[in-house]
């Protein structure tokens, strides 16, 4: 049964939890981030709300991001909440590092079909080395949402390594050529 969004205003999943990012600067450096996804400027994602500890990210129904039966396709589901998850834990990460998800799980609830998708990633538990947060993604229509996906997922904090890209991140030595 959908609930109305008015019961969900900053998200249904709200850990309540009161964390305090080490880097003051943190917002603007997620931000950052963010902008720099290549994968998600494509699929028209918008960060909807950053705090320590929470991020939300939406996507307008778009044709082009379906699967044969016109809901929002799984992986784009799935890389919506990956990243809500993965920019969630890098705020509490230290200004000098990283982030790259080891793993998650994602169930998929109910089918991802709405005007809009909301993926809300939650820090469950920070750590020095690998950070564990949930995430859930909701289907909105019509002033109502519907769970549609939960993931948990393990963040490594990749301490030392610049989050910004650096020539050998950017260049096409790899590039396999016929």
């Amino acid at each position: 049964m959908p609930m109305p969004i008015a019961m969900l205003e900053a998200g249904a999943l709200d850990l309540a939890r009161n964390f305090v990012a080490p880097d003051p600067d943190y917002a603007a450096r997620v931000r950052a981030s963010f902008a720099r996804q290549g994968a998600m400027r494509l699929i028209g994602a918008r960060m909807v709300e950053l705090r320590p500890g929470r991020c939300a990210i939406a996507i307008a129904h778009r044709e082009d991001l379906t699967q044969q039966h016109g809901y929002i396709h799984a992986g784009i589901v799935s890389a919506l909440v990956d990243t809500a998850g993965g920019f969630a834990g890098f705020t509490l990460f230290p200004a000098d590092s990283s982030v790259l998800t080891v793993e998650f799980k994602l169930n998929l609830l109910a089918p991802a079909a709405g005007e809009r998708l909301l993926a809300v990633g939650e820090v469950v538990k920070p750590g020095r080395t690998l950070v564990i947060t949930r995430g859930e993604v909701y289907a909105e229509t019509a002033g109502a949402r519907v769970l549609c996906a939960i993931m948990q997922q393990t963040l490594m904090v990749m301490a030392g390594k610049s989050d910004k890209p650096s020539i050998s991140n950017t260049s096409n030595d790899h590039a396999i050529t016929p």
